[in-house]
């Protein structure tokens, strides 16, 4: 009982808190009653936040509603089976005293299939008395699966939107990391010129590539290189011979190390246990993929896509059984001059006067959707855009999507009145007009107010605005777009120099893909119980932004909003989520290269969070609105490096350990 209370207060409380007495009892309720873990609970209640349009706080209320929710899907999926069966055996003659569309005695309060029943199985009598009832009108009709009455005016009360000017808790801090670091002041006046130098880490040439011109000869050879890279990398961190390495799928009693890619033996459903395999390359393998037998391992966090390397041995030629899953090696972190600290510590100080202490730098990070489901006023962007104003934020950093692919207006074309300044109608309106009437005007009033700001724009490949719709993906036009000088026009992904520290940056949901595609077993460690950091530890040990291979179908992402513009009586045109969009053939260009990043920003539509993970500041802050309300971001205060005098005198690179000197908050916009 107590371990099952750690794993609630673990998974469930929020940063330094504790559960209400009354929430543990509710949460205890739903174990025992579905006989489900605390980490599936977990799993369920983050796919029934998305599914709600984004719940962040778990209280009494909501763990009930969820409690229900979880019953009314066993409850759905027991209909289902049920039908099928009855399908499959036929249906017979209809037993007395039972009504169309119910249950004999009453008793499921019109959770029953109304499909009509063949007339062979009717009596005369009730054909004649059917004959001459007065029909039913559509309204009274439920649909062969739907739920009962009251459910539906639940369900249609939760999904209300909620007016932004009416929304709660506006400001608010959900997590900070790091909070003994007072927040600066804003200055009394912007500064003068920008405080952030900045520099690409990236070469953005590369990502000008002609998409859906993959050809699977290219993208081969892109998934074998990565095996044979990380094949070398392991043998130098490990000190191996190459004969201690071998082909996992040849039959020997020889114990070997082999280095390849997880895999499932099956093209549907989720990694498990028992579909796992291990993929070779063909230089080292040809190719050829070994089931593994993972018994002799105390634990292990699997992922499809993920390069592993193994200690085991093939006696019988059908599974390779490991006895050690060996540690992958981390690239080493950032560090630089002690000539680039000091000028970055000058940069900071207001004016590069040494007398005056260097101020923290004020970084904002966004991503989008930037409006809810139900209009196009970028309400929360503005309110962004207004704090940045008024804090003197020296960078922000939007992710995308800006004008989403998946929002039901963009979707039906249902544009909005646009400001008289473009001279555009919304009849005649592109959608770059549309982006430089609702996004980049915004901007540009903020790049005028605060002219030492810096503002990124990172693409997202839901973007109707972007031409280049494949991941990695290509930066936007800025021309056709009319975005001011201030703004920095970059590539997802990216990584980018603020002055001396490097911050990585990928509008793409990897988060949400690797957590529903994880396959994890035995007693893990403990540092590699939290979830969030687990994930994050992925993305650090792979060197890469999308490590996951295959993604996620479409179909397993969270569906986009079906438009309110259905005819009554017809159902909604199904529509599936834009998905990651990978072309397998780049993959390389999203490879991390020498070192880590001091800082990952990885928006995702899981729960936001902050963690350090080796030596990594990641941060998921969220999306700025939700389908039906507002969301957060992230904010971010960082203090000048400090250099002592014996650093001087050794004249080594000093390492950044931005972590230690770097408050970050996650804010309620």
């Amino acid at each position: 009982m107590a371990d099952t209370q750690t794993q609630l207060v673990q998974l469930f409380a929020p940063a330094k808190g504790e559960l209400a007495p009354d929430l543990l009892l509710e949460l205890r309720s739903i174990l025992r009653l579905h006989s489900i873990s605390p980490q599936e609970l977990f799993y369920k209640w983050e796919s029934y936040s998305i599914k709600m349009g984004g719940l962040d706080n778990l209280n009494v209320d909501t763990a009930r509603d969820l409690k229900k929710d979880i019953q009314d899907v066993l409850e759905r999926e027991t209909r289902g089976k049920h039908a099928r069966a009855a399908d499959k055996r036929g249906v017979g003659a209809t037993p007395r005293n039972a009504r169309q569309g119910s249950d004999l005695f009453g008793m499921m309060d019109g959770d029953v299939s109304t499909s009509r029943v063949p007339m062979s199985g009717v009596s005369g009598n009730q054909k004649r008395r059917r004959e001459f009832e007065t029909p039913a009108s559509k309204a009274s009709k439920a649909h062969a699966r739907s739920s009962p009455t009251e459910s539906r005016n639940l369900s249609a009360a939760k999904d209300a939107s909620v007016p932004f000017q009416s929304r709660t808790n506006a400001g608010e801090v959900v997590q900070t990391f790091n909070d003994h670091l007072d927040i600066p002041e804003p200055p009394i006046a912007p500064y003068s010129e920008p405080r952030i130098k900045l520099k690409a880490n990236t070469d953005l040439s590369k990502f000008a590539y002609k998409p859906m011109a993959m050809k699977l000869s290219a993208c081969s050879e892109v998934l074998d290189d990565r095996i044979d890279n990380f094949l070398s990398v392991v043998q130098e961190h490990h000190k191996l011979e190459d004969s201690a390495f071998g082909n996992a799928a040849s039959q020997s009693t020889s114990e070997i190390v082999a280095v390849g890619r997880i895999a499932s033996d099956t093209t549907e459903g989720k990694l498990t246990p028992g579909s796992i395999v291990l993929e070779t390359s063909r230089r080292t393998g040809a190719g050829l993929r070994i089931p593994l037998r993972l018994d002799g391992v105390p634990s292990y966090d699997f992922f499809p896509g993920q390069i592993v390397a193994m200690r085991g041995s093939n006696a019988s030629g059908e599974y390779f059984t490991v006895s050690e899953i060996l540690e992958m090696p981390l690239l080493p972190g950032a560090a630089s001059p002690v000539s680039d600290l000091e000028a970055s510590a000058t940069r900071m100080r207001s004016g590069g006067d040494e007398s005056v202490p260097a101020r923290p730098l004020n970084i904002i990070v966004s991503s989008g959707p930037y409006t809810a489901d139900n209009n196009l006023d970028f309400e929360p962007l503005h309110a962004l855009l207004d704090r940045a104003n008024n804090t003197s934020a020296d960078a922000l950093v939007l992710c995308g999507p800006f004008l989403d692919v998946e929002h039901p207006l963009i979707a039906a074309g249902n544009i909005p009145q646009l400001p008289p300044s473009l001279g555009v109608s919304s009849d005649a309106a592109t959608m770059q007009d549309v982006f430089r009437g609702l996004i980049s005007l915004p901007i540009q009033r903020l790049t005028q107010a605060v002219p030492s700001i810096t503002v990124i724009l990172v693409p997202s490949v839901r973007d109707a605005v972007q031409k280049h719709a494949s991941w990695p993906q290509d930066r936007l036009a800025r021309k056709e777009l009319s975005l001011p000088k201030q703004c920095s026009i970059v590539t997802n992904p990216v990584a980018l120099s603020f002055n001396e520290f490097i911050i990585a940056i990928s509008s793409q949901d990897i988060l949400y893909e690797l957590r529903r595609e994880e396959c994890v077993g035995g007693n893990l460690p403990k540092e590699k119980q939290d979830i969030f950091a687990r994930l994050s530890r992925h993305l650090i040990e792979q060197r890469h932004f999308f490590p996951l291979y295959p993604p996620t179908s479409k179909e397993n992402l969270p569906k986009p909003t079906v438009s309110n513009g259905v005819v009554e009586g017809e159902e909604p045109e199904q529509t599936s989520a834009a998905g990651p969009m990978l072309d397998i053939s780049y993959l390389a260009l999203a490879e991390w290269h020498h070192v880590k990043p001091d800082v990952l920003i990885t928006p995702s539509a899981l729960t936001q969070f902050i963690k350090v993970v080796n030596g990594v500041l990641v941060v998921n802050p969220g999306t700025l609105s939700k389908k039906k309300g507002p969301g957060s971001f992230g904010q971010m205060y960082v203090n000048a490096p400090i250099v002592s005098d014996e650093d001087k005198e050794e004249g080594q690179p000093i390492a950044h350990r931005l972590y230690e000197r770097a408050r970050v908050d996650v804010v309620r916009i």
